[in-house]
């Protein structure tokens, strides 16, 4: 699934201190920087703010060796800021006690963005390290911010005298949510439970960065390597030569590399004829991280019982329920509810799948019973003959680089007027890295922007987007946004031709960059995509269907060497085939929502011992345990539930899925893609950041609720009526 947003770790970080403030004037803290810079050889550049434009990060001046002095001078420096406020004589007033958390901890928030994009994003031994040294003592720094009792005293008397500070809205907003952050972090509990908190948080921390660590390490340990170059049938040569450099590169010169992504199910699968190669590929996939060195069973375990543990401490019966009280879903009930109510038509239409695969398997091999490894090969059989499509062919119309600039930077201009300048001058921190710095209509600067689309050695998988400045109008800081993905990369010399899917995830990706790039808000912690889980997602997949819109797609679906624009009649068969394998597509999400709903309803006296079993019952409640469509990740692999920020809360794509379909229904009910729908949608849900809460904002734009009619019709389970 797309993955967007700050890396987990550094969200994790700061609950009410967030990550874009800048350090309140503090004279000693300022003179203690300037004796430590002074000590130095070389000056530390993460210690000061950048000279680039928006502050963009000097990754060409930056070295590993700079972080933990940067981290720990960074700590230091807040922490003095923090006491600064929590003990000031003087009364609370939103200035000297709002104000300055939001302007507090500066140089830490901009070591941990560079440094946790960094590791996100081109990894290494020395960063991982660290990464692991840095856990805990984050941990403990978070704490002894949201646990401050006189701290919290000072918030606490401002949020009883809301009403008569005659606050404007945002500010109004910013001293509710940050009181809200303290009591969920735990501000009004005794001590003795504090510490429990304390020693809690420590030990997740380090355990969602072990998680992480391992899964990084496991996706090169266990790719695939193929010796009989036979055995690739049915991958084009562009494929298999891409394969061959990737096993030299990894010390099998001679054969070929498949690589392996975060994922149960493996894109190649739809392309291999092999079946027993399939097998290998699917279960090197579907059984890592259950063995080894990289062994993540009993880490899955301990975070179910430590979660479930501060739940109870914070007075809720499960995780689940402690952390959705936060979310626009609100309680779990309401999870289940939405998710559970689709099981029927949703396992009708995967049955429906099924056989249409049997009968074309049976055809080929006669005792065959449907395997998890066979769904995508026989799924695309039977597509290209219901919709005579090739995927090799419909490649040769999207290469990367005109997706990229004629599809969606042409969307982005088209409907918010932005555009996107090279900026070559600007130091990356890969070479496969791009820098833009965008433009509004009026020719006004508004950001800098990172494009880095491809997959390589020490990247994690998936996609998302980062910041390593976020927008704040109190701060006068413009962001610094970065879209991530893991897009293969032709061999030198050849253009890098990708799938429909990675099509729309660029889109997907660019919703999260817009949410941050053209965030309007003056406050950092509530800038941009600082807002819910279940919200987040909503901007993002919103854009995925503009990807397909009849002017987009005419103006970048063209053939990669002679610039024709797709067939009307090829085209027409892509975006037929969208609603194609919805089924399988639907309950792979579902069945690893519900999942991670299970694993987090639980009490910490009822954590199984056998996580493959917890698995299998855990399916079987909800009527999703179907063998051949097994859920999209699994416990020991599941990044967005047990390393990243998403515990019991993967259902959000869903949820924001609503949203997201029902917004772009209503914009063509408008007209489509025009500036004035786009400046509308910009206005109430892209510049609002969480300023205020977020279905005030879709009601602002749409003007009611969202229904589930448009979502239904987006995943081809319900018919459009004209």
């Amino acid at each position: 699934m797309k993955k967007t947003l700050l890396a987990a770790a550094i969200s994790s970080v700061f609950i009410i201190a967030g990550c874009t403030k800048e350090p309140a004037t503090i004279q000693n803290t300022d003179e203690t920087m300037k004796a430590d810079l002074q000590q130095q050889a070389e000056p530390n550049l993460l210690l000061t703010a950048s000279p680039l434009t928006y502050q963009a990060p000097q990754f060409d001046k930056i070295s590993d060796d700079q972080f933990l002095p940067a981290f720990e001078q960074g700590m230091k420096a807040h922490a003095a800021e923090i006491d600064a406020i929590a003990n000031n004589a003087a009364a609370p007033t939103f200035e000297n006690t709002l104000v300055a958390l939001e302007k507090s901890g500066a140089l830490l928030t901009r070591v941990s963005r560079v440094f946790y994009n960094l590791s996100g994003s081109d990894s290494n031994p020395k960063r991982r390290e660290l990464q692991q040294q840095l856990a805990p003592k984050l941990a403990a720094h978070s704490d002894n911010i949201n646990l401050n009792e006189a701290l919290f005293k000072r918030v606490e008397t401002l949020y009883n005298q809301r009403e008569t500070l005659s606050l404007d809205a945002e500010s109004l907003r910013l001293l509710e949510t940050t009181y809200d952050d303290f009591v969920y972090a735990g501000a009004r509990l005794n001590e003795e439970q504090k510490q429990k908190v304390r020693q809690i948080n420590e030990a997740m921390s380090s355990l969602t960065t072990k998680f992480s660590q391992n899964l990084l390490a496991e996706s090169k340990a266990i790719s695939v390597v193929v010796t009989d170059r036979s055995e690739l049938e049915g991958l084009s040569e562009r494929q298999i030569n891409a394969m061959a450099e990737a096993a030299k590169s990894n010390g099998h010169e001679g054969s070929y590399l498949i690589s392996i992504t975060n994922t149960t199910r493996q894109p190649i699968l739809s392309s291999l004829e092999n079946r027993a190669l399939r097998q290998r590929v699917w279960e090197a996939s579907a059984n890592r991280a259950q063995s080894g060195d990289n062994d993540n069973r009993e880490i899955v375990l301990k975070l179910a019982r430590l979660r479930a543990e501060k739940a109870a401490l914070m007075g809720y019966d499960s995780w689940a329920e402690y952390s959705l009280q936060r979310q626009m879903a609100g309680k779990p009930e309401a999870v289940y509810s939405m998710l559970d109510s689709m099981v029927p038509a949703v396992i009708e239409n995967v049955e429906k799948e099924a056989a249409d695969i049997q009968r074309l398997m049976n055809a080929e091999l006669t005792d065959a019973e449907l395997q998890p490894w066979d769904w995508a090969y026989y799924a695309e059989k039977v597509r290209q003959a219901r919709y005579d499509l090739n995927e090799s062919e419909v490649k040769q119309y999207f290469e990367f680089n005109r997706v990229l600039e004629d599809g969606v930077f042409y969307t982005m201009n088209k409907l918010f007027g932005i555009r996107f300048e090279p900026r070559p001058d600007l130091p990356v921190y890969h070479p496969d890295v791009k820098a833009y710095e965008l433009f509004d209509i009026d020719g006004k600067s508004l950001a800098i922007f990172y494009a880095d689309y491809f997959a390589r050695d020490g990247k994690r998988g998936g996609a998302w987007m980062s910041s390593f400045v976020g927008q704040s109008k109190l701060l006068n800081q413009k962001p610094v946004v970065v879209n991530v993905m893991n897009i293969e990369k032709a061999p030198e010399g050849e253009p890098t031709l990708v799938s429909y899917d990675n099509v729309t995830t660029m889109f997907h990706e660019m919703g999260h960059g817009v949410h941050g790039m053209l965030s309007e808000v003056n406050y950092p912690s509530l800038a941009g995509t600082a807002v819910s889980r279940d919200f987040v997602e909503f901007p993002s997949t919103f854009e995925e269907d503009w990807a397909a819109y009849p002017d987009v797609i005419a103006n970048y679906a063209k053939h990669y060497e002679t610039g024709e624009p797709i067939p009307s009649e090829l085209l027409e068969k892509v975006i037929r085939s969208r609603t194609f394998n919805q089924g399988f597509d639907t309950l792979e999400y579902m069945s690893a929502a519900l999942l991670d709903m299970e694993w987090h309803s639980i009490s910490a006296d009822a954590v199984p011992t056998d996580i493959n079993e917890f698995e299998t019952q855990a399916l079987a409640k909800h009527g999703v345990n179907i063998d051949y469509v097994p859920p999209r990740y699994r416990s020991a692999f599941f990044s967005h539930s047990m390393g990243g920020g998403y515990s019991a809360g993967y259902y959000a794509y869903m949820w924001s899925e609503i949203l997201a379909a029902d917004a772009f229904a209503y914009m063509q009910e408008l007209g489509g893609l025009t500036l004035e729908n786009g400046l509308k949608y910009r206005k109430h849900i892209l510049a609002t950041g969480n300023s205020r809460p977020p279905m005030e904002s879709y009601k602002a734009f749409r003007g009611q609720e969202p229904t589930t009619d448009a979502i239904l019709i987006r995943r081809g389970l319900k018919q459009k009526i004209d």
